[in-house]
């Protein structure tokens, strides 16, 4: 049960913090003035390992289903 809460945690916060650079990301598109490029990318790439780790982690935590 407690590695089970502590996964759950880590989960809320990848969410969090996902859901964060996706905000960030947005408003860096909105915005009239011009971006870095490079720094774009380099959020979208943390973006993506941390939508990995999100589902890695609900997998783990979600019983397999046989159908």
């Amino acid at each position: 049960m407690l590695e089970q809460e502590i996964m759950r945690r880590k989960l809320e916060e990848l969410r969090t913090e996902h859901r964060d650079l996706d905000d960030v990301i947005a408003r860096m598109a909105e915005d009239n003035k011009p971006f870095d490029q490079l720094q774009m990318q380099r959020l979208k790439k943390r973006k993506l390992i941390l939508k990995d780790a999100i589902l890695k982690i609900e997998s783990r935590l979600l019983p397999d289903i046989i159908a």
